[in-house]
């Protein structure tokens, strides 16, 4: 059988005969793979990491001593995995405190005894490799849990997809005004100051939220829902009240605050009608109270409404949306927000029109 397919103990000693003796202790279970000083060690190290089950390991030698190899060793990480046993004639105090600072396993002292050397390694090298393959299954259920975790939820996504474009088929929409929220949700996260604190996978999260800011539209009445006319003052409370009962709509749903966008699904169907001078609702949010996903939220729908057909008004061009924006006749935004809005303009009028 080749060395590298068997376990290996590596005894590093500059002494030939203490060598020796540990090679008859070892040779019948384990490869034993010999170092006359601490260079050699690592080199062999090097090369047999995978395959080695303990290092034995003396202190003096020339070239480079034992506490030398530890040092490396131990920034190396290489104890965590496989034990190291000092076996020297220097077993003072101070030798063995700095060897288990170092993160040796055991200090033995010579002279040896063979039956006692050798249960007392293996026993150590039989718990590190039951540590080690408990470890490995550990990591490798961590990783079936991942992907687990990453197949419920791009479920978890489909399905919200799914009901918020339902929720446009019923207020006579095509569906894609969703997509195009979605998109310039991403596009103005991506592109404006806001993005700053944020990565890209918070950034897709939002956007993944951002589809369900009009959830809460599933308890409007038809007939106020899709009224072809403006809408009376009580109607319009009717209608406002879509922003609370999306929430009381998420918090119905079994798990749901354990998907990883619930946090910003919540809040922009909560509050992307409020507006930057408090003269929005439901919450009369003032300012920076507003969240910056819940304000980009709030002028893209804003947006979008304005240059897309509904049943109570005919589609307004890119340029008198804009106007109708920058003049606050469509409420009230963050300055700082609308001068990067305004400054993207050209991107964000042929984004749209690829939709």
């Amino acid at each position: 059988m080749a060395v590298r397919e068997m376990k290996a103990i590596l005894i590093v000693d500059d002494v030939e005969v203490n060598r020796a003796i540990l090679r008859e202790i070892f040779q019948k279970d384990y490869v034993v793979l010999e170092a006359e000083n601490g260079l050699e060690a690592l080199k062999i190290i090097t090369q047999q990491r995978e395959n080695l089950v303990a290092v034995l390991l003396d202190i003096i030698m020339p070239k480079m001593d034992g506490f030398g190899v530890l040092e490396i060793l131990h920034e190396q990480g290489f104890m965590k995995k496989v034990p190291v046993f000092l076996i020297t004639v220097e077993c003072t105090e101070e030798t063995t405190l700095r060897g288990y600072e170092l993160g040796v396993m055991d200090v033995i002292e010579r002279p040896i005894v063979p039956h006692v050397v050798k249960r007392r390694i293996e026993s150590v090298i039989e718990l590190c490799t039951m540590r080690n393959n408990l470890n490995e299954q550990v990591v490798i259920q961590e990783m079936k849990l991942d992907e687990k975790t990453k197949e419920i939820q791009g479920l978890n996504n489909a399905m919200i997809g799914a009901l918020a474009t339902a929720i446009e088929f019923r207020d006579c929409e095509s569906g894609e005004h969703v997509k195009r929220i979605h998109d310039l949700t991403l596009f103005l996260l991506k592109n404006t100051r806001f993005k700053e604190g944020l990565n890209d996978q918070e950034i897709d999260k939002i956007a993944t939220a951002a589809i369900m800011h009009d959830v809460g539209k599933i308890a409007i009445p038809d007939q106020i829902l899709n009224k072809p006319d403006r809408l009376t003052r009580d109607e319009f409370e009717v209608m406002k009240t879509h922003t609370i009962r999306g929430c009381e709509l998420l918090n119905q749903i079994p798990t749901i605050n354990q998907n990883s966008v619930y946090h910003y699904a919540y809040d922009i169907c909560r509050h992307h009608h409020e507006r930057w001078d408090g003269g929005g609702y439901p919450d009369g949010l003032v300012g920076e109270e507003i969240s910056p996903w819940a304000q980009i939220v709030a002028l893209a729908d804003v947006y979008d409404a304005l240059t897309s057909e509904r049943v109570y008004k005919k589609a307004y061009s890119h340029a008198k949306a804009l106007e109708m924006i920058s003049n606050g006749e469509c409420g009230i935004f963050n300055p700082a927000l609308l001068q990067d809005f305004l400054a993207l303009s050209e991107q964000i009028h042929s984004l749209m029109h690829t939709q």
